[in-house]
């Protein structure tokens, strides 16, 4: 069977000017980077036609370490609509070196339902990540000069900085360091750390940003410490909001590329949902709802992850409304949630596929609690049978949830013509744009987080530690306790224990710090044992990764 790059490597891609003339945009408007990746300015953004034209959501049930493939469907569904007459385009995220290289893969579909060219997609790109690490770091390098520095000084207590540096790869030894060592002219010491730029909030800012001059006035209000005084001090107080949009000025336009057969892609911004929102950014989606008729979108992890954070925090910020909702289920992911073990997955098991359908129910449910109708995409692999295919098909009719096999990643957009159809005839039932929201932004930030993880996860109880009960007197203090709240969890599971597979009840969900995104416009409870930076496997996907001498890359999947 041929691998992801094998399959990419067959397909002949267009010049980029003519995946931008099937949107209407003139090659003079491209911001080009080579023949088949370019930039789109923000000038194409028509908020009136952005919300006349259809959005659709694709999310899916609690991942597996076998992969469930919704970057894939989203794409192949994106395929699927086209192949009915469907004008549409799919915006996604960018992805992050660090499960590149780590565990996961890249982040471009795969199959016949590939975003092209995946080697550039999923290496450097178009450079918006080490923007945004740099745009990060100098703030980081500004705190510990002011810090230092003995006239322009603000009088910043060091042991209250609350700002990391961020690096894009995964380096578990960088989680906690000391920095300043070597004497006086070395800086001040003390403790800080890195995160995974994925995590960084200036990668939230650019996702959750209308334009230059927002993004610029958001970076301006992340917070960073106290004086001795207990006086906050934002970025704003250190004038580095200016410096650092400056080197986001091209981060900040979407990037345009193509399927495996043509469609256009907008790719823009990677943050990951179980530690940060976990969509694109506003700016992509909304080009690409102004310049398609139907855009399909995705949202990280399973929905109770991503597209909670999708639907309560960057939609209300947007005024966006999906027209449809699609969760993404496979035979393997259900019969690992059933109890069989990682390497028996490709072995018949009707029984454990009924056994893991209680996970697939509680994210159905999850959708209607936002009031959306479910349409559940099953995701084919070459193993699944007839029996094991039957089984989810009769649960999403005694569901009432219309379902139907998709075969996106042999077959591409053919093998997604039937989901396209259900797709398409929900977004056209919907006559009114709305969802109901999981909590109201002016609530006590404790019953937001009881509203989240009582009613998505199906928690019992929420428990604060010692450290998180003061990160909420901060937070009201500094006035900021109406911000909507992005809970960093584990998406292995529905709870914040990775073991607890399936659907598991009566657990208690707790929190051990709240940090502060005051630039982003969100909270951050972090629960369990979440890491910001994660670390690398023991044998992490680099070491299948090669070049050769005429510049092929292999082992990227």
């Amino acid at each position: 069977m041929a691998t992801d790059i094998e399959i990419a490597r067959t397909i002949e891609l267009k010049p980029i000017e003519e995946i931008a003339a099937r949107l209407g945009v003139p090659g003079d408007d491209l911001l080009l980077y080579g023949k088949h990746k370019a930039k789109l300015p923000l000038k194409l953004i028509d908020l009136g036609k952005a919300k006349k034209n259809k959005l659709i959501l694709v999310s899916a049930i609690s991942p597996t370490p076998a992969g469930e493939g919704k970057t894939t469907v989203s794409i192949g569904l994106a395929l699927g609509l086209n192949r009915i007459g469907k004008k549409t385009a799919v915006v996604l995220r960018e992805p992050s070196l660090g499960p590149v290289f780590g565990m996961k893969g890249g982040a471009t579909g795969g199959g016949r339902s590939q975003v092209l060219p995946m080697e550039d997609i999923n290496l450097h790109f178009t450079g918006d990540f080490a923007a945004i690490e740099k745009a990060h770091n100098l703030l980081a390098a500004l705190i510990d000069n002011n810090v230092q520095n003995k006239t322009n000084n603000l009088g910043l207590d060091p042991r209250t900085v609350a700002w990391r540096r961020v690096m894009d790869m995964n380096d578990r030894s960088l989680r906690k360091i000391i920095v300043g060592l070597g004497g006086t002219m070395s800086g001040v010491p003390r403790e800080t750390g890195f995160d995974i730029a994925a995590a960084s909030e200036v990668m939230a800012i650019l996702c959750l940003s209308d334009d230059l001059q927002h993004l610029k006035e958001k970076l301006g209000r992340i917070f960073i410490g106290y004086t001795y005084g207990r006086k906050p001090v934002y970025a704003r107080d250190l004038k580095a909001n200016g410096a650092m949009a400056a080197l986001l000025k091209d981060a900040v336009l979407p990037n345009l590329v193509q399927t495996s057969e043509g469609t256009p892609a907008l790719i823009h911004g990677g943050p990951f949902a179980n530690i940060a929102h976990g969509c694109n950014s506003i700016i992509a989606t909304r080009m690409g709802l102004s310049l398609s008729d139907y855009v399909v979108t995705e949202a990280g992890f399973a929905f109770e992850l991503g597209a909670e954070k999708f639907l309560d925090i960057k939609c209300r910020y947007a005024g966006l409304c999906p027209g449809a909702a699609v969760l993404v289920a496979t035979v393997r992911a259900l019969k690992y949630h059933g109890g069989a073990g990682l390497k028996d997955l490709n072995r018949p098991d009707a029984a454990a596929v009924r056994r893991g359908l209680p996970n697939l129910e509680k994210h159905v449910e999850n959708m209607k609690q936002f009031e959306l109708s479910p349409v559940i995409a099953l995701n084919k692999f070459t193993s699944d049978t007839e029996e094991e295919i039957a089984v989810v098909k009769a649960r999403c009719e005694e569901l009432g949830v219309p379902v139907a096999v998709a075969d996106v990643w042999g077959r591409g957009g053919a093998g997604a013509v039937e989901l396209a159809g259900l797709v398409a005839a929900a977004v056209e039932a919907k006559t009114t744009c709305g969802f109901k929201p999981v909590y109201e932004w002016e609530w006590p930030v404790e019953k937001k987080i009881e509203a989240i993880a009582g009613k998505m996860y199906g928690a019992k109880h929420i428990a604060y530690t010692p450290r998180a009960k003061k990160d909420l007197e901060k937070i009201s203090r500094l006035g900021l306790d109406k911000l909507p709240v992005c809970i960093a969890k584990t998406q292995k599971s529905l709870s914040d224990d990775p073991d607890l597979i399936g659907r598991p009840k009566d657990f208690v969900v707790t929190v051990r710090e709240i940090e502060l995104a005051a630039g982003a416009g969100f909270l951050i409870p972090i629960t369990g044992d979440i890491m910001r930076m994660p670390g690398l496997p023991e044998r992490p996907s680099s070491e299948n990764i090669d070049i050769d001498e005429n510049g092929n890359i292999t082992g990227l999947f």
